[in-house]
């Protein structure tokens, strides 16, 4: 098992997770993070940490659709290991539905 970052990450990117990841199998996109899956070592801290409760466990349905694009953009987005700042309209978009069209395939700044 492992845990992914879904759709209810994109525009919020609190960062919280990645303070609290003892592996640093965290990567930015432009509006997300994900998470490496064969870096992940399965130990659940990250999951409670997010404010947007955008982290599952792989074996989660909710999870499901997300899986390969946080195998896939783990590959090319920069690796994070400290907390950043948040977007300023961040909580603005905390618990909106619907987000995944508004996902941004390019690379973040960590």
């Amino acid at each position: 098992m492992t845990y992914v970052v879904t759709e209810n990450c994109i525009r919020c990117k609190y960062m919280d997770c990645v303070e609290v990841c003892p592996v640093d199998c965290f990567y930015v996109g432009e509006n997300m993070l994900v998470i490496n899956p064969d870096e992940c070592i399965d130990c659940g801290v990250c999951e409670p940490e997010c404010p947007a409760e955008a982290i599952f466990p792989d074996s989660d349905d909710r999870a499901a659709a997300w899986s390969e694009r946080n195998r896939s953009f783990s590959t090319s987005w920069p690796n994070i290991s400290r907390k950043g700042t948040a977007p300023a309209d961040a909580d603005e978009w905390k618990d909106k539905p619907g987000k995944e069209a508004l996902f941004s395939p390019e690379p973040g700044t960590p």
